[in-house]
């Protein structure tokens, strides 16, 4: 009696390459973290890799995979991988950094990068996006994950938090707006010279 072997996918492929690329990309945020050095207008808050890692990822995989590849990258540090900023850890360092805000950013950041670069959900072609559209999409990122750091900040450092919130923007945002023009630079060309590459 012949017995019938049929293969079962149980997940597609296309599933399965995307879910690899978000942990590829919430690796390369990690390994961003170990690039870190004080920022000299800013005590609280060091300057890091991540955000740039940030902006490739929601350029690279777009809104929804672009998101899940930093709420990987969350669950990693939470679960005790030594993946946020110089190498520390544990679910403490969500609740009670004063960086939890810009950690907490992360994947809000990275969907709406992708959101705004692929004007929609649906993964589009990287080299097609205009480059002043992926400026737009990384400030946009950027203004999120300022939102969140500063409020985290300030939830943080200060007493009482929501009265300290300009002074919390001072010195744990605005100090890095030079750092970020920056990344955003090294992001479209890294983007760019991928797709030319490509071509």
């Amino acid at each position: 009696m012949a017995t019938n072997t049929e293969s079962v996918d149980l997940v597609g492929d296309e599933a399965a390459t995307n879910l690899a690329r978000a942990a590829l990309f919430a690796a390369l945020v990690g390994a961003f973290a170990y690039v870190s050095f004080p920022n000299p207008l800013s005590a609280g808050v060091p300057i890091t890799l991540q955000v740039l890692g940030v902006f490739l990822a929601g350029i690279m995989l777009g809104p929804v995979w672009g998101s899940l590849s930093m709420v990987l990258y969350l669950a990693a540090g939470a679960v005790g991988a030594p993946v946020f900023s110089g190498g520390t850890a544990g679910i403490s360092y969500l609740i009670a950094s004063p960086t939890l805000g810009f950690l907490w950013s992360y994947p809000f950041a990275a969907g709406v990068i992708g959101l705004v670069a692929h004007r929609g959900t649906s993964l589009s072609e990287v080299d097609a996006v205009p480059t002043p559209v992926l400026v737009g999409a990384m400030v946009a990122g950027t203004a999120i994950i300022y939102g969140f750091g500063t409020v985290g900040f300030a939830v943080i450092q200060y007493d009482p938090w929501y009265a300290s919130l300009w002074q919390a923007f001072l010195v744990s945002s605005l100090a890095f707006v030079p750092v970020e023009a920056v990344k955003i630079a090294a992001a479209v060309g890294i983007v760019k010279n991928d797709a030319i590459a490509a071509a």
